[in-house]
């Protein structure tokens, strides 16, 4: 990071903040790469099932993927085309692990993934323009798709072979049960990894569905450093063949540590055209040819079904996803599998992800080309595009190389979550009165607020959740919270930790909203995302100050990990205070979070502490604070940080890490 280049380049930003700059989109490699995993060791007596699983690839990179579920003899893989509700059953007993298997308490019993990530400096023609700072996985852009299967246990070590960066990385959605440190959020659960240095990351597939894998180093992962990853597991409705995890981004050609990307595109799996967001941006490199899903063409019978993963990875960006002419079926939301329903589209915003059936249809356009669409939602007064700059990917039925000229759907473009009625876990969850609130009705509240001129408090300090008062978030690269479980003093106010000290049992409720004293506003719609836990949305409104129209859902309401805060309204979330550690909850928008709208949860932090008492009783703790060794060193020269040449020692610590950090 660079002081006078971020702070010059946030002018326009902060100019007026309803009127962001739009993305920089650039782009990826070719294809997406594939690792392979090492399976662990599992007894010679087992005979358990080993399979493909149905949501993975039936060729290709990638296809020869197993789940293997050996240690547990006499269980048979039960998924059929028609039923893919069902997972594992038991030949003798007939219990099974499907769709309604409570999976915050039971899994099936899997084997260990070991993956290697190595994190490094390259360049990247995603869409006809080169971006040189780009920061990515084993060479790859988007990085390599990761596999297990539900109840297995994932390892992945991560190599820092950039320059003049620190890293770690955040495995979107993941639930880590008392596993905090497992996270990967420096200054929060670790330091920063230091160039040359590598950490090891294990954590338990309690959930299966789909997400992403991605830096919480500042705004590192804008450079590409995110990559998909796929639990297998059952689905809430039938489908016949499960296509790539599609990966939809906003993309520039300059350094997201620079500022705002410039030329922006838009990115489906790392390709995309520089052209066709902005007419008048000339490509400088062969464009790469459009994100293509191919489907098989109706026959007599039954038109074949389609599972398609959605997932939202973008600097800024909320997207509304369609295919011309073809209806989607919504399954799953996050990790939350849901009663299906049917949508012409779905907005997508960052950090969110949906499973999407999509039937292959009859009759077909002439030529069998369809259109794939990613329009960006309203959700700030984002420039618009060149007329057609929504046509990102094409569906086909055959070997056309033929453009399609198929017509949109008429569909709402409204930056709004999907609606709140129609998200129905198949779990349900009936959520208990707030042990926050000794009124036992409504909880804490949090306010959303943007504010210019607070350089002071730190270089780029521009918006806060805090509270009413003003109270950006800014974490301590080199002494992270996870390493203060043992502190019993008032808190680093810069680092806003709400301490949560209840049961296992308890309810905590958080309200989120605007800035009362100007009506609630938001400056526009944030996507929320909090670590450690999925959360109950019991209410969200648009346009309304808080607590006008209150009327809390308390069974099955709608759950996930991300959830959009509506323009000027609000939104009441819960969740048990199940996970001791400092858990994470920040605004997704890159620059947002670089700005400070984030807090820290520290969840029953006697309890952490005594899973962590100490570097000498606890390994985990021991390998943090190494790891923080490691990293103070590296630090200490000021010739290494970023751009590498000495430059930044000028500027001290407030120039080499002048945002949040997150």
């Amino acid at each position: 990071m660079q002081l006078l280049g971020r702070i010059w380049a946030t002018i326009t930003y902060v100019a007026n903040i309803l009127t962001l700059s739009p993305v920089p989109l650039s782009g990826g490699v070719d294809q997406i790469a594939l690792l392979k995993s090492h399976d662990g060791s599992i007894s010679d007596s087992a005979s358990g099932p080993v399979f493909k699983p149905p949501t993975g690839r039936t060729s290709g990179p990638g296809s020869d993927f197993t789940c293997d579920y050996s240690n547990m003899v006499g269980w048979t893989s039960c998924s059929t085309p028609s039923n893919r509700g069902c997972w594992l059953r038991n030949g003798k007993t007939g219990v099974e692990y499907n769709i309604t298997t409570n999976y915050e308490e039971t899994t099936p019993i899997g084997i260990t993934r070991n993956y290697v990530l190595n994190v490094d400096d390259d360049w990247v023609n995603a869409d006809g323009m080169n971006f040189t700072d780009a920061k990515i996985f084993n060479g790859v852009y988007p990085g390599p798709w990761l596999q297990a299967c539900w109840g297995d246990t994932v390892s992945i070590t991560v190599n820092n072979k950039l320059k003049s960066n620190g890293t770690s990385i955040h495995w979107h959605g993941i639930r880590q049960l008392l596993n905090v440190p497992m996270d990967g959020v420096n200054g929060v659960t670790q330091c920063p990894i230091a160039p040359g240095d590598s950490f090891t990351y294990t954590w338990k597939a309690m959930q299966y569905g789909s997400s992403w894998y991605h830096s919480h180093y500042s705004v590192q992962y804008a450079d590409g450093a995110v990559g998909p990853m796929t639990l297998h597991g059952p689905s809430s409705a039938p489908y016949d063949e499960a296509k790539f995890p599609i990966l939809m981004t906003d993309w520039g050609h300059n350094s997201a540590f620079q500022g705002f990307l410039k030329d922006p595109s838009i990115l489906l799996n790392g390709r995309g055209n520089v052209t066709r967001f902005n007419n008048s941006v000339p490509a400088t490199l062969p464009i790469p040819s459009p994100h293509t899903l191919t489907f098989d063409r109706p026959t007599r019978g039954r038109a074949k079904r389609y599972l398609l993963r959605l997932i939202n990875t973008s600097f800024e960006s909320t997207f509304i996803f369609s295919i011309d002419n073809h209806w989607l079926q919504i399954v799953g939301s996050d990790f939350v599998p849901l009663h299906p329903y049917k949508n012409t589209s779905v907005l997508v915003g960052i950090g969110q992800r949906y499973h999407v059936i999509v039937e292959a249809n009859d009759p077909l356009a002439s030529d069998g080309n369809y259109w794939i669409r990613t329009w960006r939602a309203p959700c700030f007064l984002f420039p618009d595009g060149s007329t057609g700059y929504e046509t990102t990917g094409i569906l086909r039925y055959g070997d056309s190389k033929a453009l399609p000229n198929t017509k949109e759907w008429n569909v709402s473009h409204a930056c709004s979550d999907e609606t709140y009625s129609s998200l129905k876990p198949i779990i349900p969850w009936n959520v208990g009165k707030p042990s926050n609130d000794p009124s036992g009705s409504i909880g804490e509240n949090f306010t959303v607020q943007f504010k210019n001129k607070q350089d002071t408090i730190f270089p780029l300090a521009k918006f806060s959740m805090g509270g009413e008062d003003f109270n950006p978030l800014r974490i301590d690269y080199g002494d992270p919270t996870f390493l203060n479980l043992n502190y019993t003093g008032k808190w680093n106010p810069l680092w806003v930790v709400f301490p949560e000290n209840y049961t296992d049992t308890d309810w905590v409720y958080m309200v989120l909203h605007g800035l009362q004293s100007q009506g609630g506003l938001t400056t526009g719609a944030h996507p929320i995302h909090l670590h450690g836990h999925d959360f109950a949305i019991l209410q969200q409104v648009g346009n309304a100050t808080f607590p006008s129209g209150l009327n809390l859902t308390l069974t099955n309401p709608p759950r996930r990990d991300v959830v959009l805060l509506p323009v000027n309204g609000y939104v009441v979330i819960a969740f048990k205070t199940d996970n001791p550690g400092t858990w994470l909850m920040h605004c997704h928008i890159a620059s947002h979070a670089s700005f400070g709208l984030g807090l820290q949860i520290m969840e029953r932090q006697a309890n952490a502490a005594k899973l962590w008492p100490d570097v000498e009783r606890s390994t985990t703790l021991r390998a943090a604070q190494e790891g923080c060794n490691r990293w103070n060193k590296w630090w200490g020269d000021c010739g290494r940080w970023w751009p590498g040449d000495g430059s930044a020692c000028l500027a001290g610590d407030r120039g080499f890490a002048p945002d949040s950090g997150i």
